[in-house]
């Protein structure tokens, strides 16, 4: 097998489980209808742990752009097999929640929220607040990679790396995930998003583009970052691109803690006013 297909079909079972459980938990008249956010988290969770077991001798299951991009930022992946993940990853995405799609063929007509049949596909906000939003993402993914290379210096009986990357999934959507649905992963979001925009999905609605692009740039900076931090605190390893990252993520916060300080402010303004009148 290919590193090419292995990142395909990685990221193929990564949706199938983890988009399957969505649908589980939200498509009306599932056995699973109800299911609720613990379902979801665990569901994820042991979607990427199969993933790794899948395909993690062949290309290392990224079957994330933000694990490969993270990885090439601090040398330990080439850039010039970047292209090459990234592509497979976005398509397998797809093609897993195409899969889905058929999997749940007669409950998309049963459910007629339009937002719960997007959120078998991606991610959508539980406040929508752009910058805010991008950064619930930025730490969820800064969190994963950080994660994944902390892992990855302890030693552990043959076979239960996966499960225990698995474990983080579940620990960062139950912690995480309750501000956007921690995509965490811009093939996560962007496969299926585009799987929907072109299913023939009874009343699916828009598929919301004018977010995509949330769960797309905040993982990648929270992923090159969590990468780049974890070099720098455990091996010392402090670069000129960890420094302009640092600056950039704090203007970053700031800039969203500004603008969610100014909504707070407006809407006191504004009740003063209504009592006042």
């Amino acid at each position: 097998m290919s590193e090419f297909s292995a990142e395909l079909i990685g990221t193929m079972i990564l949706i199938i489980f983890g988009g399957g459980v969505v649908a589980t938990s939200e498509l009306n008249k599932s056995k699973g209808n109800g299911g609720g956010w613990v379902l979801i988290t665990i569901g994820w969770g042991l979607a990427v742990a199969f993933a790794v077991y899948a395909v993690g001798s062949v290309s290392g299951a990224h079957v994330n752009p933000a694990v490969t991009l993270g990885f090439a930022a601090i040398g330990d992946f080439p850039w010039g097999k970047v292209p090459t993940y990234i592509s497979a990853q976005i398509i397998g995405a797809f093609i897993g929640a195409v899969i889905v799609y058929f999997a749940y063929l007669p409950h998309w007509k049963e459910t007629k929220e339009a937002g719960t049949k997007l959120a078998v596909f991606s991610t959508e906000p539980a406040v929508r607040s752009p910058l805010s939003n991008m950064v619930t993402e930025l730490i969820g993914t800064f969190v994963l990679v950080f994660g994944l290379l902390f892992i990855g210096i302890n030693e552990f009986t043959e076979g239960l790396n996966p499960l225990v990357v698995g474990l983080l999934i579940c620990a960062i959507g139950m912690s995480l995930g309750g501000p956007t649905g921690y995509a965490i992963n811009p093939a996560r979001d962007l496969g299926p998003r585009i799987a929907h925009a072109l299913l023939p999905i009874p009343g699916k609605g828009s598929s919301g583009w004018g977010y995509a692009w949330v769960p797309v740039v905040g993982p990648i900076i929270g992923g090159i970052y969590g990468a780049l931090f974890y070099k720098a605190i455990f091996t010392g390893g402090y670069s000129a691109a960890f420094w302009v990252f640092s600056a950039v993520i704090a203007i970053i916060l700031i800039a969203a803690a500004s603008i969610e300080l100014k909504k707070v402010n407006k809407d006191s303004t504004e009740n003063e006013i209504y009592k006042a009148s």
